[in-house]
């Protein structure tokens, strides 16, 4: 189970190579927005050499959006080599533009970014638009700059919005966005135990300080753990509705939940059915 991704710039690879070994479960290479256009062929080519051998941690590369000059390069360069985890597709506004890369990189798992108003209004139909298409997540920068949002809370209906169209779609809950203040760990997890409530698993993060606060706060402490364990005792008990000391009805919902929190604290895949 991916709980933390860290970005990190393509075009800067001695910093790629502390982060295959910061911790996170997962690591992006940015070729997009961390790296200027003078320096995107450069970023290119070393990602290329990077993937062309496997790494203890996964490997995802954020592409440059197809529509940019650089986007189609990118595919061709990256695409089929043995270290590549997947892709992830920034500005996805469309279904369509997710078919077109599948075409263009044929066999490679697929993350659509949604940071427009557009983007977030057709999360549905971009979340299964191809079955290469994994995951979905939003790009909340450029979206607040798109809605004009000025604050958290304006981004309420959007977060919840991606989280119910990758249900809707069977793909896996999506990770909450990167929290701009490496400084501030404190209000990161604060914001990270509001995504949780929301039904995010997991967040990308820019710094490897932020990777622990992260993980902290999406992983179950032990009282909620204890009490899943305690409603999943009762049904194996007694099969149907059955009360808790408490006075609490375990119910097929309460168990799944209860499944849930002790497949996270074990860092098992998410039960979702």
């Amino acid at each position: 189970m991916i709980l933390t991704w860290l970005y990190v710039p393509g075009d800067r690879p001695a910093v790629v190579a502390k982060a295959l070994l910061a911790g996170a479960d997962a690591v992006i290479v940015d070729l997009e927005d961390a790296v200027s256009a003078s320096r995107k062929e450069y970023a290119r080519r070393a990602t290329a050499e990077l993937l062309g051998d496997r790494h203890p941690v996964p490997v995802h590369v954020r592409v440059n959006a197809l529509d940019s000059p650089w986007g189609g390069a990118d595919l061709t360069a990256l695409g089929g080599l043995r270290g590549l985890a997947g892709l992830r597709l920034p500005k996805i506004g469309a279904p369509e533009q997710v078919a077109a890369t599948a075409d263009r990189a044929p066999g490679v798992a697929l993350h659509a970014l949604l940071e427009s108003a557009i983007g977030v209004e057709r999360a549905y139909e971009i979340a299964r638009a191809h079955p290469a298409l994994r995951g979905l997540s939003l790009g909340e920068a450029d979206l607040r700059a798109d809605l004009g949002v000025t604050a958290e809370s304006g981004l309420d209906w959007p977060r919840s919005r991606v989280i119910v169209a990758a249900r809707a779609a069977g793909l896996a809950p999506p990770a909450q966005s990167v929290f701009p203040d490496i400084r501030n760990l404190e209000a990161l997890a604060t914001s990270c135990a509001r995504g949780r409530s929301l039904g995010f698993l997991g967040r990308a993060a820019i710094h490897p300080r932020q990777l622990p606060v992260i993980e902290r706060a999406y992983l179950p402490g032990p009282a909620e753990v204890s009490a899943a364990e305690e409603i999943m005792a009762a049904a194996r008990r007694t099969p149907g509705a059955v009360a808790l000391p408490d006075g609490r009805f375990v119910d097929p919902a309460m168990l799944a939940g209860a499944e849930r929190v002790v497949a996270l604290s074990r860092r098992d895949a998410p039960v979702l059915s």
